[in-house]
């Protein structure tokens, strides 16, 4: 099934990026699409305290009050997911059976994060299981802290937290593979080193402790899981756009526009900051290059 109308720029996903480019597109009075699969990262997030003029906003609520706004300035929504983009005379996106043409695209599909098989981690995931120092350090002031991760780099972000937020800090590794600098720099920072593999969180209605493999128990409140992220980003698999010298992230301008003319990406998929404001501001930025590109169209 093809769509036949040639929107002026359809947008992939309905995180910040997404919507705040939904948002000033739609002012603009432009045939606007966004294809959204539902879920993501913004979604599962209860507490953002970080946006300006937001004391405590969850980000449902944002995704919600997002997709109410945009469309208030006529932007089409349609819950579909996105298997695939082509660029040909115009872009081609395809989202199950069907096809959409458009003259720009804005993809703001966000990533997953790597989540440890842990049993009770979805029970806490959002309220005192962590996984952004950046979105949720700060709920961890003065708490009892654990941190788990299965890189050296666990290192520097439990050192780093102790530095902003706590003093009260354990970090637990899968790999024993740690240099003895590294070692001695946690010892000097009065930051227990524990090797092995969390199996099971501890607690009712608050966390009390975590539970190892080998039936140690390490009394804790707080949990920042550091495992990383994957990108969602298969279906630009075709498109052989340019990215860094990890090939993780996709390469961008000042206006967010990839390798390849016309196809913005905006959020955590390009090198930025991967912050719920970040986002926003970046397909604003974008919306605004792509009004201006259609003007001279």
């Amino acid at each position: 099934m093809a769509d036949e109308k040639i929107y002026d720029c359809i947008i992939i996903g309905a995180g910040p990026g997404g919507l705040q480019a939904a948002i000033y597109l739609g002012r603009y009075n432009k045939n606007v699409l966004l294809i959204d699969r539902g879920g993501g990262r913004t979604q599962h997030a209860k507490h953002i305290e970080n946006f300006l003029t937001q004391k405590a906003i969850s980000g449902r609520e944002i995704i919600e009050l997002g997709l109410e706004q945009a469309k208030s300035f006529n932007v089409k929504i349609e819950k579909g997911l996105v298997t695939k983009v082509l660029k040909k005379r115009h872009f081609e996106i395809y989202a199950g059976e069907k096809k959409y043409l458009s003259k720009f695209v804005i993809v703001s599909s966000g990533v997953y994060d790597n989540l440890p098989s842990i049993e009770n981690l979805h029970k806490f995931l959002g309220i005192s299981l962590f996984t952004c120092i950046d979105c949720d350090g700060y709920r961890t002031t003065n708490k009892k802290l654990v941190i788990i991760g299965n890189h050296i780099k666990s290192v520097h972000l439990a050192i780093a937290m102790k530095e902003m937020f706590t003093k009260d800090i354990t970090l637990v590794l899968y790999t024993n593979k740690v240099p003895d600098d590294y070692k001695e720099e946690l010892s000097d920072e009065n930051i227990p080193l524990i090797i092995g593999r969390p199996v099971r969180i501890i607690g009712d209605e608050t966390m009390k402790a975590l539970e190892l493999q080998d039936g140690r128990i390490i009394p804790c409140e707080v949990i920042m899981s550091h495992f990383g992220y994957k990108l969602n980003d298969s279906f630009l698999s075709e498109l052989n756009l340019k990215k860094d010298r990890d090939n993780f992230k996709h390469i961008v301008s000042s206006t967010y526009e990839s390798s390849l003319s016309g196809l913005y990406i905006v959020g955590p998929l390009n090198q930025g900051n991967d912050q719920v404001i970040i986002a926003a501001g970046e397909g604003a930025v974008a919306a605004i290059a792509i009004k201006k590109r259609l003007l001279e169209l």
